[in-house]
């Protein structure tokens, strides 16, 4: 594993759904890497999701990874959730499809290849790097819509 990895993530929508964006800062060794995207039609969930997915996409190696997301839906699906919908076959406990299975299991494999421990910050709270990936993810909105 390499030097431990700092992550900062978030994703943002102009209606839910509607046009979305998300954006990731990457910090490790002193050296920084900010990531954005953007979804014509889309939800907040799945562009929380998505920043989660690209930052750990960009790893080129194995690593030691803080992740930090003010999504209470990230957090708790990949602590608490997503081990039963596995064993129920990607089913929740009322036997329904789970919503945003195609990027759940994204990030089941990414955090099976990574060593991730997980935070949560409340957001829109002057957490400074929580507002700059918030800043990112309406960023790439804007410019989606630009283009």
């Amino acid at each position: 594993m390499t030097d431990r990895i700092e992550i900062f993530t978030d994703g943002a929508c102009k209606g839910n759904p509607g046009p979305g964006g998300w954006g990731a800062l990457l910090r490790s060794a002193g050296e920084s890497k900010e990531l954005k995207g953007s979804a014509a039609d889309t939800t907040n969930n799945r562009m929380e999701m998505q920043a989660v997915i690209s930052a750990l996409e960009s790893l080129k190696q194995p690593s030691l990874v803080h992740l930090t997301t003010d999504s209470k839906y990230v957090l708790d699906g990949v602590k608490s959730w997503m081990p039963n919908w596995k064993k129920r076959g990607w089913k929740t406990a009322s036997k329904a499809p789970v919503k945003n299975k195609d990027l759940w299991m994204q990030i089941d494999v990414l955090v099976q290849r990574h060593d991730v421990e997980w935070a949560w910050v409340k957001g829109h709270s002057g957490h400074i790097e929580n507002e700059r990936v918030d800043q990112l993810a309406n960023d790439a909105i804007d410019e989606m819509q630009r283009s």
